[in-house]
């Protein structure tokens, strides 16, 4: 009896770190907030910051990595994105937020080969430290943050998936990112804003 009790006692302290452990996830950004930038060091060695651009209207900061298969399925989609938005000044910048001690397939050398397979068109930096994916509130990967440039600072203007099928881009419906980012450049009101993210959790 007093086995079954410990057992119980353990499970719930489980579940409670749980929901804590969620509870700072989703303390990160919302709708409306400034997003603070970052110095986080890319494939090619270099340091990357929003501040570096410059010219950019705003930013799709999507936190992926080489390992988990919903990432890799959205590997072209991501390209096809930063293509067809990085020439009207929203760039992508891709983090890898995992801990590499936990997840060898993420270190920052298998970054370097995985970007070099596919052809990166953009940055993809690794988040040494975890420090910046909690600021965001991300808990999957892909997580996708949309920050328009303004006077103000980058401000947060959609947060989710980049569309409704992670299995098959020729039956996406909804294409939440595209639509988002068209609105913003056109001055108009983004319908959606928030989705779920569909992804594998971030491994810390």
């Amino acid at each position: 009896m007093k086995t079954f009790k410990t057992i119980g006692l353990l499970a719930l302290v489980v579940i409670i770190m749980s929901f804590v452990k969620n509870d700072k996830l989703a303390s990160g950004y919302d709708i409306g907030d400034l997003a603070t930038d970052f110095s986080l060091k890319n494939v090619d060695g270099e340091m990357v910051s929003l501040s570096n651009y410059a010219d950019s209207k705003g930013f799709l900061v999507i936190f992926t990595c080489n390992t988990c298969p919903y990432a890799v399925a959205y590997e072209d989609r991501i390209l096809a994105l930063d293509k067809k938005y990085k020439e009207k000044g929203v760039p992508v910048i891709a983090i890898n937020p995992n801990n590499p001690a936990v997840k060898p397939g993420d270190s920052f050398d298998k970054m370097k080969i995985r970007a070099k397979e596919k052809g990166f068109t953009f940055p993809y930096v690794l988040d040494e430290g975890q420090k910046i994916y909690p600021q965001y509130g991300a808990s999957k990967t892909p997580h996708v943050y949309l920050l328009e440039k303004t006077q103000k600072g980058n401000v947060v203007k959609y947060i989710g998936a980049i569309d409704d099928n992670y299995q098959d881009a020729r039956k996406v419906e909804d294409k939440y990112v595209e639509n988002a980012v068209d609105a913003m450049l056109a001055g108009k009101k983004i319908e959606v804003t928030k989705t779920w993210a569909i992804g594998c959790s971030i491994k810390v």
